[in-house]
C-alpha cells in the first residue's frame, strides 16, 4: 500500500491549510462527504459520454477531495462514528458508480467481441474493490487491524485514473480485476494467520500450570 509516511504528511497538510478554509465557510465534514460523492457521480457521467482522459483527471481530483472531510473533522474536532460510517459507505458507492460509467461507455463504443470481456473485467473489479474494503472493515470490527495487501483504495484510484489518462484503460481494468481480488484473499489469509497465532498463544498459555499444581513425576 502507499507509504504511511506519505499519507501522514498529506493528512497533516490538509489539516493545517485546507480544513481551516472549509471550516470558515461553515461546511461540516458530512457536507463535504456528500459533495465528494456528487462530484464522483459527475465523473461517472463524463466517463459514460466517452471523455476518458478528462474523466481520469477528475477521478484524481475527486480522490484528493475525498480526504477533505476527514481532515476537516479532525481539525474542527467534529469526528463522529456516523461520519466515518457515512464516508466509508459513500466511498463504496463512488467506486461502483465510476465503474458503471465505464460500463455504459463500453456498451456503446466497444466492438461486439470486446463488450463481454470488458463487462466481466468491470464486474471483477467492482467485486474485488468492495471485498478489499469489506475484509478490512470486518476484521477491524473484530478488533484486528487489516491494512495489508497490494491494492488499497489510493492505489486503485491511481491505477484507474492513470490508465484513463494514458489511454491504457483496458490494461488498468485487467490489473484491477486481478489484483483487487488477490488483495482481498491476502487480507483473508492475514486475518486467518492472526487468529491462528492468537489461538496458538492461548493454547500454550493454557498448558502452563503453576508448579504447585503440576503432577509429581512417577
Amino acid at each position: 500500500m502507499l507509504s504511511a509516511l506519505l499519507k501522514a504528511r498529506t493528512r497533516r497538510l490538509m489539516e493545517q491549510y485546507v480544513a481551516p478554509i472549509f471550516g470558515r465557510l461553515g461546511l461540516t465534514p458530512n457536507m463535504l462527504t456528500l459533495v465528494g460523492f456528487l462530484l464522483t457521480a459527475t465523473v461517472a457521467l463524463v466517463l459514460a459520454d466517452g471523455f476518458l482522459f478528462l474523466g481520469g483527471w477528475l477521478i484524481l481530483a475527486a480522490g484528493i477531495f475525498d480526504v477533505f472531510d476527514g481532515a476537516l473533522a479532525r481539525a474542527t474536532n467534529q469526528q463522529s462514528r456516523f461520519g466515518a460510517f457515512l464516508d466509508s459507505t459513500l466511498d463504496r458507492y463512488a467506486e461502483a458508480v465510476i465503474f458503471f460509467g465505464l460500463l455504459l461507455h463500453y456498451q456503446r463504443s466497444a466492438a461486439d467481441d470486446e463488450r463481454t470481456l470488458l463487462a466481466a473485467l468491470i464486474f471483477a473489479s467492482i467485486v474485488g474493490s468492495l471485498l478489499v474494503s469489506y475484509t478490512r472493515a470486518r476484521a477491524e470490527g473484530l478488533g484486528l487491524p487489516c491494512e495489508v495487501g497490494l491494492l488499497g483504495r489510493p492505489e486503485r484510484i491511481v491505477i484507474l485514473a492513470g490508465g484513463l489518462i494514458l489511454g491504457f484503460d483496458h490494461q488498468a481494468l485487467w490489473i484491477l480485476a486481478i489484483f483487487t481480488n488477490i488483495t482481498a484473499v491476502q487480507r483473508v489469509i492475514y486475518v486467518w494467520q492472526q487468529e491462528r497465532a492468537a489461538a496458538q498463544k492461548l493454547k500454550i498459555k493454557s498448558r502452563k500450570r503453576p508448579f504447585w499444581l503440576a503432577r509429581p513425576e512417577e
